[in-house]
């Protein structure tokens, strides 16, 4: 890239084509237009230049660039780095100051491969900024912006940057969720109004992030041994004989060995995947699977409130994600999850009159 300064008097003077294609550096009123930095010249805005530099109608000096063999404008840049970054889910938008925006095509929850996205944005001058990862967002929110700086620079540097991009392909995307399976068990005694209650807020959950809603099975018995006989043959119909994809588990809290759920689980050669998650609130939640389902348990405290750590967990379940304790351990970073954090949570939280 070359780039110098350039008098009104010699613009006036020189011929209008010594203009075209060179890149504004800097933003200059043109009568009734305003043009903004990074606005290429061509001949007939050359020809307007001059013609108002004999008016003397433009500024003193004019900061100009013109591009190298191989160079790219920054428009034309960031559209080649948002299609080698965007997955199937994401829509590519039109470069604004440019800068290109990419959209959720579908309800869902956005997959960033954020080491890659790291090494991406070590390339000079190269940007790529996004939500977080794991988010829930809604059809047609911003998830991720692509930027470079300069207002012109060399392909190969853009080159670089999709490749590393299509080698971690892809890079930014968003899966939508799936129509799943789900069913509740509350596992302690409750009030009918309580048990209502805690039916109506897994419903309002699961459905409004496209999960097929089965209903809620009130196991609970003061006799442990027969409790965890009735949470055994519950949690076999659900998971062996309706294979539902997902079982939300209703007042038992990780920090209780003696529950007769637990009993019921390992009877049936169930995993306890992890006990407890680095977040607050929902701290004391817990995950397990039973052959193919997957179990995600909710102390008493978060039966019925709609923002806790399984407020992030559920719309990655229902996206089709197999959860690990690798997955629940990464909770940590941005685990304190008060009314800030609000964002990175389903509309459902913020809908409900338990979100605060």
């Amino acid at each position: 890239m070359r780039s110098k300064r350039v008098s009104s008097e010699q613009i006036a003077s020189d011929g209008a084509e010594q203009l075209v294609g060179a890149v504004l550096l800097a933003p200059i009123r043109l009568g009734e237009r305003s043009l903004a930095k990074g606005t290429r010249i061509d001949a007939s805005l050359a020809r307007a230049l001059q013609l108002a530099a004999r008016k003397a109608e433009l500024p003193p000096l004019l900061r100009l660039a013109w591009g190298d063999l191989g160079d790219l404008h920054e428009d034309d840049a960031a559209l080649r780095l948002a299609a080698a970054v965007a997955g199937p889910g994401v829509a590519i938008g039109s470069p604004a100051q440019s800068r290109v925006d990419l959209a959720a095509k579908v309800d869902g929850v956005l997959r960033i491969r954020v080491e890659a996205l790291g090494q991406l944005n070590r390339i000079d001058p190269l940007e790529v900024f996004t939500l977080f990862h794991g988010q829930a967002v809604r059809a047609k929110q911003v998830v991720a912006s692509v930027k470079v700086a300069p207002h012109l620079v060399p392909g190969t540097i853009v080159e670089a940057g999709e490749a590393v991009a299509r080698s971690h392909a892809p890079l930014i995307n968003v899966d939508p969720y799936l129509p799943l399976e789900v069913a509740a068990i509350a596992a302690e005694a409750l009030e009918p109004s309580s048990l209502e209650r805690f039916d109506r807020a897994v419903r309002t959950k699961v459905v409004s992030l496209g999960g097929r809603f089965l209903g809620t099975s009130s196991v609970a018995d003061e006799d442990p041994e027969s409790a965890a006989r009735r949470l055994g043959d519950t949690l076999r119909a659900l998971a062996f004989e309706q294979r539902v994809a997902l079982i939300l588990v209703g007042g038992v809290s990780a920090g209780d060995p003696l529950s007769p759920l637990y009993a019921a689980l390992e009877a049936l050669n169930g995993r306890l995947l992890r006990r407890g998650v680095p977040a607050h609130p929902g701290s004391m939640i817990w995950l397990a699977a039973l052959g193919e389902t997957t179990l995600l348990g909710l102390p008493q405290c978060g039966m019925f409130s709609m923002a806790t750590a399984a407020d992030l967990i559920l719309p990655r379940l229902l996206a089709g994600e197999r959860i690990t304790a690798d997955t629940l351990a990464e909770l940590g970073h941005g685990g304190l999850l008060g009314k800030e954090m609000r964002f990175r949570f389903p509309d459902y939280v913020r809908d409900s009159e338990g979100s605060e």
